[in-house]
């Protein structure tokens, strides 16, 4: 069986305006650098040390949650509003439980 629709590539934008695609663990590591210690410290730990166990999906929804706004994933992250994409909000719950978890 082929698969028909092809894998969705995801273009992250730095704050530089520099656009690239998802495709290595470098480049996600890049972007998980944000503007913000806070989600420094939980988005590039998570990368290293659990993405590789997410299943393809999560990884293409931990991709798209990348592209977030600073202030969005700041807002979800500390719990001062749901994010209301269930898939987006699913990863958060992940990365926060495994933060809590150590």
């Amino acid at each position: 069986m082929t698969d028909k629709n092809p894998k969705a590539e995801i273009v992250y934008v730095d704050v530089s305006g520099n656009k690239f695609i998802l495709d290595s663990k470098p480049k996600l590591k890049w972007a998980c650098r944000r503007g913000m210690l806070e989600l420094d410290v939980l988005l590039e730990p998570f990368v290293d040390e659990a993405y590789d166990a997410l299943s393809t999906h999560q990884k293409a929804i931990f991709q798209r949650l990348l592209t977030s706004e600073d202030p969005d994933l700041f807002a979800w992250f500390m719990g001062h509003q749901e994010c209301k994409d269930e898939e987006l909000n699913s990863l958060v719950k992940i990365i926060l439980n495994r933060v809590k978890a150590d």
